[in-house]
């Protein structure tokens, strides 16, 4: 019997093209009546490399081409770093499957091992291009200069090499997927730098109509990383938060329920609202809406309303 061939689309960076031949083989192992490819697709987050993502501001810079194809037909699934992926799908579209969550700190890459955030000299230099990262390293170094960072995993790093800064800050699972775990430095703790919302979890999308694909991708689905990450970007979407806004969060999922930490602050790290909540692994969306609704109301309204009307006077 002729096997089924499915498409899948994936960006052309190394990791992009990991992510979507560890999709391909997991795939292929446990349903052996198919045959996956893969097809490169350019998103404009790959073509647009000298603008910070903040300025760019446009929430689907690395899936919106990927989602045309699927719209299309022309692909079968499209697998997504998630954290790159919108709250608000197109319509048509759904997540289908969600993978098992990578370990989900930053890292740092400095000039020598064992080298930490706290340990780095006054005034060091740091590159990042996230929001996110800058806030919280701030925060907590509030003597530390940023300089904007874009890029694959390899040109970051080829880049900090070449510069006369004193570190990098990466996630994770990136650096240790494309196995060049030899450049971290030290790990980034939780409790000081909350990760992106879906960080170290790949999203799968399909057509809605796609009744065949839907039903292989639930052999390799992670209900508890599903759960976690319905929270996290329940939370986003309720703060209406993208590229341009400081917010960290992380769900964990453990016998007593499911827990969620999420962070907002300003720009510079001078404010940041941190909270966490428990709640009902059945409803992770609920826990989601509800802290990020705490977290308005404790003065992160004023801080996003500033970052959203600095955005648009840009």
């Amino acid at each position: 019997m002729a096997k089924q061939k499915i498409i899948i689309g994936s960006r052309g960076s190394e990791l992009a093209l990991w992510q979507a031949n560890f999709v391909k083989k997991e795939l292929e192992k446990k349903n052996k009546n198919i045959s996956v490819e893969i097809k490169i697709i350019k998103t404009k987050g790959d073509k647009i490399l000298d603008v910070a993502l903040s300025k760019i501001g446009d929430k689907s810079l690395f899936t919106k081409e990927l989602e045309n194809e699927l719209l299309a037909k022309r692909i079968d699934l499209a697998v997504h770093s998630l954290k790159d992926v919108q709250t608000q799908l197109p319509k048509g579209l759904k997540l289908a499957a969600i993978t098992k969550r990578h370990a989900v700190e930053d890292v740092l890459i400095a000039r020598n091992k064992g080298m930490t955030i706290n340990k780095l000299p006054e005034n060091a230099v740091v590159g990042t291009g996230s929001l996110r990262r800058k806030c919280q390293l701030l925060h907590l170094r509030p003597d530390i200069k940023t300089e904007e960072l874009r890029g694959n995993v390899q040109s970051r790093l080829k880049k900090f090499k070449e510069s006369e800064w004193d570190g990098i800050i990466l996630a994770r699972a990136g650096i240790e997927r494309m196995k060049l775990q030899k450049h971290i430095s030290s790990y980034i703790s939780k409790d000081e730098v909350l990760p992106a919302v879906g960080q170290g979890a790949l999203g799968i999308e399909i057509h809605r109509d796609n009744k065949f694909v839907d039903e292989i991708l639930q052999s390799i689905h992670h209900q508890n990383t599903y759960i976690s990450v319905l929270a996290e970007r329940a939370l986003l979407r309720t703060l209406e938060g993208g590229c341009q806004v400081p917010i960290g969060a992380l769900a964990e999922v453990k016998s007593s329920g499911l827990y969620l930490d999420a962070m907002v602050g300003s720009l510079d790290g001078t404010i940041t609202f941190r909270k966490k909540m428990r709640g009902s692994k059945k409803d992770p969306e609920k826990l989601g809406k509800q802290l990020a609704r705490d977290l308005l109301k404790a003065g992160a309204k004023e801080i996003l309303n500033e970052i959203y009307k600095s955005v648009r006077l840009k």
